[in-house]
C-alpha cells in the first residue's frame, strides 16, 4: 500500500476522513467515484476548491470516507479535510488555504428550537385585539 497523509474535516453534523495518496487526481468518496456520490455540480466544486486554489488537482489520488449530515455539509467537511491534508504535505500551501478560509472549521449549525416558539426564533403572530 502506498504512503498516505490522513486528516479529518468537519462541517455541521458531517465528518470526513480524507487520505491523500501520490497519484494522478482520482477522487473516491465512500467507495464510489466523486461524480457518482456527489450529484450536484456545486458540491463537487466545493470539494475541489482547495485543489484548484493550490494547483494540485492532478497531483494526488484522494480516498474519502464521509458520514453524517446532508450533501452540502458533507461537501464542506470534505473540503476542510482536504485542506488540512494539503497543509501537511507542503507548508507553503498554508497561507493560500488560510486566506481562502478553508482551514477554519465552519461552526455554523442549526439553532435549537425554543419552548413556546414554532422554530428557533419564529413566534406566533401577536394580536392586540
Amino acid at each position: 500500500m502506498a504512503q498516505y497523509i490522513e486528516s479529518v474535516g468537519r462541517r455541521k453534523t458531517s465528518s470526513a476522513r480524507v487520505r491523500l495518496y501520490p497519484g494522478e487526481g482520482e477522487i473516491v468518496v465512500n467507495d464510489l467515484p466523486m461524480e457518482e456520490y456527489f450529484g450536484r455540480a456545486l458540491d463537487r466544486m466545493i470539494l475541489k476548491q482547495p485543489l484548484v486554489i493550490t494547483g494540485t488537482e492532478n497531483t494526488y489520488n484522494i480516498s474519502i470516507h464521509v458520514r453524517g449530515g446532508g450533501d452540502g455539509g458533507q461537501a464542506g467537511a470534505v473540503r476542510h479535510g482536504i485542506s488540512r491534508a494539503l497543509c501537511e504535505t507542503d507548508d507553503n500551501l498554508r497561507p493560500v488555504l488560510k486566506a481562502a478560509g478553508f482551514l477554519t472549521r465552519d461552526a455554523r449549525a442549526k439553532e435549537r428550537k425554543k419552548p413556546g416558539l414554532k422554530r428557533a426564533r419564529k413566534a406566533k403572530q401577536y394580536t392586540k385585539r
